[in-house]
């Protein structure tokens, strides 16, 4: 059996945390820059406040129905996202984190008559109980069956109590047949369109074996996978989550529009440090460097430009000196004097862990490079901030987004850690 926890309107619960008298207020958390709406909690979205909609278009509304407004606090989240998988680990071993707010878990072993409905409750009253955080949770027999169930137990509150479990042929078809094509785990806009004309608007309907066919055209083997997952074989198994990942991307959107190439180097190479940096942290290396690049097109149009290079080094390397070194130089390929520039990133590619690195005879990196680096990362990981930098790094620079909306850093800020008067 598999469960999926997701957690309800999770930005807004963590903002709930330590502001309980928000409990029951309508709340919306802003992208970064405070751009977008990306999350809204129950009583915003009955009040119709659209997701994604620009902050500066829907301001005077917000205003005028007392939605509580917060920037994005990825700290904060991060954390309690962290604490939340900690505590479903204590329930079974095979965790894999789906997103920040969903995790699948892996219920192997379990005995076949055991009470999945009970062992759910307990999961969900023991993150309530020590986090504050509410959650829903979905069990089946597999993966994509578990999110059908978890969406029921989203939808029905009072009667599932925020847990239902699929452990029935009676249940799987009933809830097959209430879950809409689009709802499915994978359906997106456009095959939700392609399904519909084929007379597929239902889960239920995608399992009949006379449309299995114009599945496998339309999507493919990942189609028929699916196929099976909501007919009860388990095809999409818990993946490792101490599998390195396989590339690493940091970009960023520029507070206004630059056009120095001195001022976009210096953010092209903060962005390389920080990806060696995660490097050395996952102890892997890497051999491919890819620097993107946006321009607007004009000053009128808010159109865009992409451009982006990429260069393969001779020798794997996780140093930020040869990482950041590259980019730069990738950097200056691109760039076109006078234009104007939205945006940068760098993704490191082609990894391979730390221990298979082989050495060139011809050409290698400085060996100095590693002890350095060494010495760097114990450093920030003693003080907690990157104050040793490169030399082409700007010291006084940190990267300030817009947060005009922004809560406290309760758990990873010393300094803004919830005080309480005791009298």
């Amino acid at each position: 059996m598999y469960a999926l926890v997701d957690c309800n309107n999770f930005y807004a619960s963590c903002e709930r945390v330590f502001q309980p008298k928000l409990v029951g207020k309508p709340i919306v958390i802003l992208s970064n820059n405070d751009g977008c709406i990306i999350s809204r909690s129950d009583e915003a979205k009955d009040l119709g406040i659209p997701m994604g909609a620009p902050e500066f278009k829907v301001r005077h509304e917000l205003k005028e129905k007392g939605i509580h407004v917060f920037s994005s606090n990825y700290p904060l989240y991060g954390d309690l996202s962290n604490r939340v998988m900690d505590i479903l680990r204590g329930f079974t071993p095979h965790v894999e984190q789906y997103s920040i707010d969903e995790a699948f878990l892996n219920f192997d072993g379990f005995a076949k008559d055991f009470d999945f409905n009970d062992y759910g409750l307990q999961m969900k009253f023991r993150i309530l109980k020590w986090l504050s955080i509410p959650v829903c949770i979905g069990i089946a027999e597999t993966k994509a069956l578990s999110k059908v169930a978890n969406k029921i137990a989203r939808k029905f509150p009072q009667q599932t109590k925020g847990v239902y479990v699929i452990d029935t042929e009676e249940k799987k078809i009933k809830a097959l047949k209430w879950t809409k094509i689009e709802n499915v785990w994978g359906i997106g806009f456009r095959l939700k369109k392609k399904m519909q004309a084929k007379g597929i608007s239902t889960a239920y309907e995608f399992t009949l074996p006379q449309h299995e066919a114009y599945i496998k055209l339309t999507m493919g083997v990942t189609g028929l996978r699916l196929k099976k997952e909501l007919e009860g074989t388990p095809m999409l198994l818990i993946e490792d989550e101490t599998e390195d990942k396989k590339s690493i991307a940091i970009t960023r959107m520029f507070k206004y529009k630059l056009t120095d190439i001195n001022e976009i180097k210096e953010r092209v190479s903060t962005f390389a440090s920080v990806c060696a940096e995660k490097l050395r942290k996952q102890k892997s290396c890497c051999h491919g460097i890819i620097v993107l690049l946006v321009k607007q097109e004009n000053h009128e149009s808010r159109s865009r430009k992409y451009a982006s290079q990429m260069e393969t080094l001779p020798f794997a390397s996780n140093s930020s000196l040869t990482i950041s070194e590259t980019a730069v130089k990738l950097l200056k390929k691109m760039h076109e004097p006078g234009e104007r520039y939205s945006k940068a990133g760098v993704i490191v590619t082609g990894m391979i862990p730390e221990n298979q690195k082989q050495f060139n005879l011809f050409e290698d990196e400085n060996p100095k490079h590693l002890k350095l680096m060494g010495v760097i990362d114990a450093y920030h990981k003693k003080t907690g901030e990157r104050k040793i930098r490169l030399g082409n790094q700007d010291l006084q620079h940190t990267w300030k987004m817009r947060q005009d909306h922004l809560s406290p850093k309760y758990t990873t800020n010393f300094n803004e850690i919830l005080k309480i008067r005791c009298h």
